[in-house]
């Protein structure tokens, strides 16, 4: 069984310029989820797919592949992680390979660990897919929002006095991983549906970093994290 690691990085983000690449902790970002995926020894490839020669460049250097160019019709704002997985799928196949299971791995993902990595493909056995969730720090049942008056309102004001504990739990996407069965990615079925498998990831372990504010909330986060291994190690 072939088991491929696909790492999307664009190279036209515009909110942190270069992010896949710029310096987190002494080494590239992308190189944080390279290395997790070598060191998963889950992988036949790792390949890194990008429309940036300096990313390109970056990701060979620590040990990915990156054996074509994404297409500019793929590397916009709007092009979503399937669209993606899908041409490195086809590309594979025109180059007499088909794996039959393939990751996503973002790039932006500095907390990523192998452990979590296997444990995702052990979910994924018997669904279709498989990927990082974590849960919500307060109840979405919850939720305000501003009203046209300036004021607040509950999204759900059936619960203003329902307990939190009484309130059903609820995840959103880690954006870590996301295994899939090379034929369910072709079929552009939905990662959020029934025959996916929720990994799930304690809070401290998840940073989306899509902003200079998301950023500095995982350097910290990072530095923390690392200084009590650290602690522990010394013990």
């Amino acid at each position: 069984m072939t088991r491929i690691a696909l790492i999307p990085a664009r190279g036209g983000s515009k909110r942190i310029p270069h992010k896949n690449i710029r310096p987190f902790h002494g080494r590239p970002l992308i190189a944080r989820s390279i290395e997790a995926a070598i060191t998963s020894n889950l992988f036949d490839r790792i390949i890194v797919s990008t429309d940036d020669a300096t990313i390109a460049e970056t990701a060979r250097a620590h040990g990915a592949e990156v054996p074509f160019v994404r297409p500019d019709t793929l590397s916009d704002d709007h092009t979503g992680t399937s669209d993606v997985v899908r041409h490195a799928i086809g590309w594979l196949a025109d180059n007499n390979e088909r794996p039959e299971a393939v990751c996503c791995i973002y790039a932006t993902a500095p907390f990523l660990t192998p452990e979590r990595l296997q444990q995702g493909w052990d979910a994924l056995q018997g669904k279709h897919f498989a990927f990082s969730v974590t849960s919500y720090a307060f109840p979405i049942q919850r939720a305000l929002k501003r009203t046209a008056d300036g004021g607040v309102a509950m999204f759900q004001p059936e619960h203003l006095n329902t307990r939190s504990q009484d309130l059903e739990p609820a995840y959103h996407d880690a954006a870590q991983f996301y295994w899939g069965w090379s034929d369910k990615w072709l079929k552009g079925e939905s990662v959020y549906g029934p025959q996916s498998a929720p990994v799930i990831l304690p809070r401290h372990e998840v940073v989306d970093i899509d902003t200079p504010e998301d950023w500095e909330l995982a350097e910290r986060l990072y530095a923390v994290s690392s200084l009590s291994l650290s602690g522990r190690g010394l013990g």
